[in-house]
């Protein structure tokens, strides 16, 4: 095997930008995602064991059976079960955000959650076995009222909304002051956080695509969009609705969340939209997705089959945007010249039959038999009959290493390509780094 650098024009480096589309819709306490539809597998009711609008952070246990933890964690005969990333207990310090571990002097006791304190040294820590991720929504009524009273999320952004204060007014904490009325301080508002994980627009929310709608019965009541693509969201229908116009909320692309205050009624009956309450409150955009992940699968103390839970099925939610992802790509050209890589160490490049052995063998030279062939595999026109041999091999792979000889990646041909030793051949290599 020949080994050949990569010389300067033979590495390319680009970088590939994307906009994937996401679109939500909350109903029901349920959320959707991109229209994928539930579907059960042969083991688990949901075939990515997570529930419907959620993506799968790392795409494993697909269609397995099991929990965490369960009684048949470890049960070699359990069917399909579920796979669990571990790591040994020692002075590392290193652990699971929630593990499960066996106490190292009891090897048929159970499986029990537990802290990395609590755990034994030399004790196998298992970490979850489903990891995903989904929209949600946080209903702030106190943001900041005192230093001991204060939501913890809204503080953390305080100092990045006044940063994006040269973007657009709304994201300032204060509004500033109009005589002796100040127009907002975000402290005292109630404020309604949609947050929107990475994985679901990558680098940042494109600016410009967000998209919030409020239906109710079905008809669209309110809708929301970045038009000036400077973080405001701006309600721009349907025409003549209560609050066309207005901004309710400002976006923090980056950081994927949405703040919403607007506060104006859209002119539709009252609905059960805070968690615990038996109360009704109007339709408005502080209650935007009610129902993700936020604590709405109760309503007024009882379940969803109270009579509050008709009002609230009134009510769904779609939120759609566009992410903006950049990719490095690698482009590599590996080149096969004109009598170059015309020899094989597959055994099939030597006549069958031949005797391999070795001519001679000391402790410092090994010579192989000089006598033996190397088999004819150009074809013939006629039957049984062996056309005239040329060196040609059929390349079915390519090996990439670094500078010291160790190996980094192999590509494979979906069909080997015949190489004769007249040809001159290249292949193009692409890979995200």
């Amino acid at each position: 095997m020949s080994l050949k650098k990569f010389k300067e024009n033979d590495l390319l480096i680009n970088t590939m930008k994307a906009h994937p589309s996401a679109e939500f819709v909350i109903y029901d306490s349920t959320i959707y995602y991109n229209s994928i539809p539930e579907q059960s597998g042969a083991f688990s009711a949901q075939v990515r064991n997570i529930p419907p609008g959620f993506v799968s952070l790392e795409e494993r246990n697909i269609d397995k059976k099991g929990q965490w933890p369960s009684s048949s964690f470890d049960n070699p005969n359990a069917v399909n079960p579920f796979t669990y990333k571990f790591i040994l207990k020692d002075s590392s310090g290193g652990s699971f955000r929630t593990t499960a571990a066996r106490n190292s002097e009891d090897p048929n006791g159970g499986w029990t959650p537990t802290e990395w304190d609590t755990a034994g040294p030399g004790d196998v820590l298992y970490g979850a076995g489903i990891q995903s991720a989904s929209i949600s929504r946080e209903y702030i009524t106190t943001p900041f009222a005192s230093t001991s009273d204060y939501n913890a999320h809204y503080v953390a952004l305080k100092n990045r909304l006044n940063f994006y204060g040269a973007r657009s007014v709304h994201y300032n904490v204060s509004g500033g002051m109009q005589g002796d009325t100040q127009h907002w301080n975000k402290d005292d508002q109630i404020l309604n956080l949609i947050h929107v994980p990475s994985i679901f627009y990558g680098k940042t929310i494109h600016p410009g695509t967000l998209s919030l709608k409020w239906y109710y019965t079905g008809s669209l009541i309110g809708e929301l969009q970045d038009l000036k693509r400077n973080g405001e969201l701006i309600q721009v229908g349907p025409a003549g609705s209560p609050g066309s116009g207005s901004v309710a909320g400002v976006a923090l692309y980056d950081e994927g969340i949405l703040m919403l205050t607007g506060t104006w009624d859209l002119g539709y009956a009252d609905l059960p939209m805070v968690s615990g309450s038996s109360t009704t409150q109007d339709p408005s955009w502080i209650y935007f997705g009610a129902g993700a992940q936020d604590g709405m699968n109760i309503v007024g103390g009882g379940s969803l089959a109270s009579p509050g839970a008709l009002t609230f099925r009134s009510a769904s939610f779609g939120l759609s945007f566009k992410g903006e992802t950049n990719t490095q790509v690698i482009t590599m050209f590996a080149h096969a010249k004109r009598g170059e890589a015309n020899f094989s160490n597959n055994p099939t490049y030597m006549k069958w039959g031949d005797s391999p052995t070795s001519s001679f063998v000391s402790s410092h030279v090994y010579e192989e038999n000089s006598q033996r062939l190397v088999a004819n595999t150009v074809s013939s026109s006629y039957t049984n009959y062996s056309a005239s041999y040329q060196r040609q091999v059929y390349i079915s792979r390519v090996g990439i290493y670094d500078e010291n000889k160790n190996l980094l990646g192999v590509a494979t041909l979906s069909n080997p390509i015949l190489k004769k030793e007249e040809d001159s051949l290249t292949f193009k290599l692409k890979l995200d780094i």
